[in-house]
């Protein structure tokens, strides 16, 4: 299948496994809330847009066993609560509420079971948009250094990036947000290149962005989380591009923690830092990015290291001595000012409440590209 979540011929949800990844490619049905709820703790599936979509069928799977006004409000408080930080999932729990509280009981499962599907379709056409538009950024970043070089288009010009975490298709629906413009230009010929980020503690860019990245034939390198700064100082990196989580009504933006380190970088070597932005991750009611829940995960996380040994064999290993405390926040901040700009499926915006409002009242009318800062 091309799409990450899917409906097979006997009508039951399936998904990728994405914690079996990249050794092996595993599949699993979504057949109640539980386990959608599971799924999305677990990180069986991940990604803001992805845990949106799998949280609306899960409301939708609870809707079969209680349509009542009590069940619904229990669903959607419980399935919310599964992960606090990316608002993707509460915004999609809402949008499958707000479908569904006006009709009879009787027809509310199959309502939101619908409007499920529809947001897994619009996600498809939203990245494809943020591809598109994102691609064009880069594209003239491109141009720009080959006509310094003396050069006429993007001939004998290989686009550095560099990405941190996984934005990729498997985080989404289809085609990914961060990684949508490097596809499409991958995809035009354009040599690009990317600086894959390891991700540490759950190694998604290592990975999960990596896999991706081999998988669609995108040149690529695997750096340790650390190493990004003295690339960039040394002019081996054309641009940052990270996806987010949450972006706050100032233009703070929420995404894998280690995310603020990297934009603190550009910042400092004069690299253009950009955040691919679906709208629907704007949280308007959300001041400021201090105000954003940070979600803090399990010690083994980071106390432990999971992967394969030489023969094959799964393998978990601790590296953290016994007694010693550990703290694991999920996410970070990264403040607009570092932002250079938002990516979203209506045009290129600034991280700041101005741009936000113009691409909220783009997407409100449905029309075009907001423009660039």
């Amino acid at each position: 299948m091309s799409r990450t979540l899917w409906i097979d011929d006997d009508g039951t949800l399936r998904t990728l496994d994405q914690t079996a990844l990249p050794f092996e490619r595993r599949e699993f049905a979504l057949r109640t809330p539980d386990d959608c709820e599971r799924a999305i703790r677990t990180m069986q599936v991940r990604g803001a847009p992805l845990i949106g979509a799998v949280g609306a069928y899960g409301l939708a799977l609870a809707l079969r066993a209680d349509a009542s006004d009590a069940g619904l409000r229990r669903a959607h408080e419980r399935l919310a609560a599964a992960r606090p930080t990316a608002v993707n999932l509460r915004w999609a729990l809402d949008r499958g509420r707000e479908r569904v509280a006006p009709a009879d009981p009787a027809l509310r499962a199959q309502l939101a079971w619908d409007e499920a599907g529809r947001i897994c379709d619009d996600d498809v056409a939203c990245n494809a948009s943020i591809g598109e538009q994102g691609a064009r950024l880069l594209r003239a970043l491109a141009e720009r250094r080959a006509a310094l070089a003396g050069m006429t288009g993007t001939d004998g010009i290989t686009l550095n990036l560099l990405t941190h975490c996984n934005a990729g298709r498997i985080a989404t629906i289809d085609h990914g947000t961060a990684l949508a413009p490097v596809y499409r230009l991958h995809e035009e010929g354009v040599p690009v290149h990317v600086w894959v980020d390891e991700t540490r503690p759950r190694n998604q860019g290592a990975a999960l962005t990596a896999w991706e990245l081999g998988a669609r034939g995108v040149p690529h390198t695997v750096i340790t989380d650390n190493a990004g700064g003295l690339l960039m100082m040394q002019g081996r990196v054309d641009a940052v591009i990270v996806g987010c989580d949450r972006v706050a009504a100032n233009g703070d933006v929420a995404n894998k923690v280690g995310t603020y380190l990297k934009a603190l970088a550009a910042h400092d070597n004069g690299v253009p830092f950009y955040v691919a932005c679906p709208v629907s991750t704007i949280d308007a009611a959300m001041p400021d990015g201090v105000s954003i829940p940070i979600e803090e995960r399990a010690a083994r996380e980071v106390t432990h290291l999971e992967g394969r040994l030489d023969d094959g064999s799964p393998a978990s290993v601790r590296i953290v001595p016994e007694g010693s405390a550990v703290a694991n926040p999920a996410f970070d901040i990264t403040p607009a000012r570092l932002v250079t700009a938002l990516i979203t499926e209506h045009g290129v915006c600034e991280a700041s409440a101005s741009g936000l409002r113009a691409v909220l009242a783009c997407a409100a009318r449905r029309v075009g590209p907001a423009g660039a800062p």
